[in-house]
């Protein structure tokens, strides 16, 4: 957490203790002039200590944690977003998977297949691969994307997305 954020839930919790700015400031042996800076985030530095008494007065207390894992990219959402940005209708994740497990493209759908075969990055086309190929057999996904390309009329190269 953040300075600025701490200052944020300072104010917070003072507020609804009903205390002013004053009152928690002199508590805490701190001018109001700080704790108003800290409060509206504008306070670059603040020792420790100084938070510490503040938090104490309100009954709270500093805790530290891991940040949480970043997930890796959802690359099926995104190449669903990219195949749909131009229709009424949306491709969903879960047509977009199932076309690429089984090499069918559902109704309606070879429009937005064609738009994410222009559209899609390389970057996404290999995530794709990638994310669906951990449900099926080596390979799979790239044959039903060859088959799909075959299917809807797209004369470009699948090979592009299917090689790392």
């Amino acid at each position: 957490m953040k300075l600025e954020q701490i200052g944020y839930e300072i104010k917070r919790f003072r507020l609804a203790r009903g205390l002013t700015q004053a009152q928690l400031a002199a508590a805490a042996h701190l001018s109001r002039t700080t704790l108003n800076q800290l409060e509206n985030g504008l306070v670059k530095d603040l020792g420790i200590r100084k938070v510490q008494a503040i938090l104490e007065q309100l009954g709270l207390m500093l805790t530290t944690q891991s940040p949480p894992k970043p997930q890796p990219p959802d690359f099926l959402s995104l190449a669903s977003t990219t195949a749909s940005v131009s229709f009424k209708t949306a491709l969903t994740d879960h047509e977009l998977l199932r076309a690429l497990l089984t090499g069918r493209v559902p109704a309606n759908r070879r429009p937005h297949f064609r738009a994410l075969f222009e559209e899609a990055k390389p970057q996404v086309m290999h995530g794709v691969m990638r994310q669906v190929g951990q449900w099926t057999k080596p390979g799979r996904v790239a044959k039903n994307l060859t088959k799909i390309a075959a299917a809807i009329g797209w004369p470009g190269d699948t090979s592009k997305w299917t090689s790392d």
